[in-house]
C-alpha cells in the first residue's frame, strides 16, 4: 500500500459531490432504525428485514459501487491516472491501495452504520454483530469487484447499478440459481453462521460462501492489476 496514493484518493473521494451519497445512504438507514425504535414497531423479524434488506441488500452494494468505482474510475476517465502510472510504483500496489481505500470507506459508511442501526433497533440474538460482520465481508468482495469494473470500463457506474439492482435485487430474490451467485447471499451466509436467529435464511452454505467471497475478491484484484498494466502500455504507444 502506498500512503501518498491513499491520501490523495481519500481527499479526492471525500471532496466530490458523489461523496454526499456516502453520508445520505447510511443516514437513511439510521433514521429508519430510529423511527422503528421510537414507534415500538420493531421485533426480531422487522429488525432482520431492516438489516438484511436495507443495510446488506441496498446500502452496502450502492456504497461499495460509489467507493469502488470512485477511487479509480474518474482518474482513468480524465487521464490523471497516468501521473501515478509514470511513477516507479508497481501496478499491484496502485490497485491494492485503491482497494484498501474503498474497503475503508465501505467499513465507515456501511459496516459501522449497520452496527449502529442494530444497536438503535435493539436487535436480539446477536443479529447486530452478525450483520455487521456480514456487511464487512460482503463489502470487501463488492469493493474488489467495483474497483476492477472501474478499471475495465468507462461505464462502470451504469454496469454496477445494473448488477446491484437487476442481478442482486431482482434475480437474486426470485431466481434460485441467481441467489447462489450473489455477494449478498454469500455475506448473508456468514451472518447466519454468527447468529442463532431463526429469521436469517441464506441460500448457500457457509463453505461455499466463504470460498466464493475469497475467489471473487482475488480474481477481481488480479483482473484490475492486469488491466492497469495494459493501460500503461497503451499510453506509451
Amino acid at each position: 500500500m502506498n500512503p501518498t496514493i491513499a491520501m490523495i484518493t481519500f481527499r479526492s473521494m471525500l471532496g466530490r459531490r458523489r461523496a454526499l451519497l456516502l453520508f445520505v445512504l447510511p443516514g437513511l438507514l439510521l433514521l429508519l432504525s430510529l423511527v422503528l425504535r421510537l414507534t415500538d414497531t420493531n421485533d426480531m423479524e422487522v429488525d432482520t428485514n431492516v438489516l438484511q434488506t436495507f443495510a446488506l441488500g441496498a446500502v452496502l452494494p450502492l456504497l461499495a459501487l460509489i467507493a469502488g468505482t470512485g477511487v479509480i474510475g474518474p482518474e482513468i476517465d480524465d487521464g490523471q491516472i497516468m501521473y501515478i502510472l509514470t511513477k516507479p510504483v508497481p501496478r499491484r500496489t496502485v490497485v491494492l491501495t485503491k482497494l484498501a481505500v474503498a474497503i475503508v470507506l465501505v467499513t465507515l459508511f456501511a459496516a459501522v452504520p449497520t452496527l449502529l442501526a442494530g444497536l438503535i433497533l435493539g436487535a436480539p440474538a446477536g443479529l447486530t454483530p452478525a450483520f455487521t460482520v456480514g456487511v464487512l465481508v460482503g463489502g470487501v468482495a463488492y469493493a474488489a469487484v467495483f474497483v476492477a469494473l472501474g478499471v475495465l470500463s468507462r461505464n462502470a457506474v451504469t454496469i454496477g447499478l445494473l448488477y446491484a439492482l437487476v442481478w442482486e435485487s431482482l434475480f437474486g430474490n426470485f431466481a434460485p440459481g441467481a441467489k447462489k451467485a450473489s455477494i449478498v447471499q454469500w455475506a448473508l451466509s456468514v451472518t447466519h453462521s454468527l447468529t442463532d436467529a431463526s429469521t436469517v435464511h441464506p441460500a448457500v452454505s457457509l463453505p461455499t460462501a466463504v470460498t466464493m467471497l475469497v475467489v471473487v475478491t482475488l480474481a477481481a484484484t488480479v483482473l484490475a492489476t492486469v488491466r492497469l498494466r495494459s493501460l500503461t502500455v497503451a499510453s506509451a504507444e
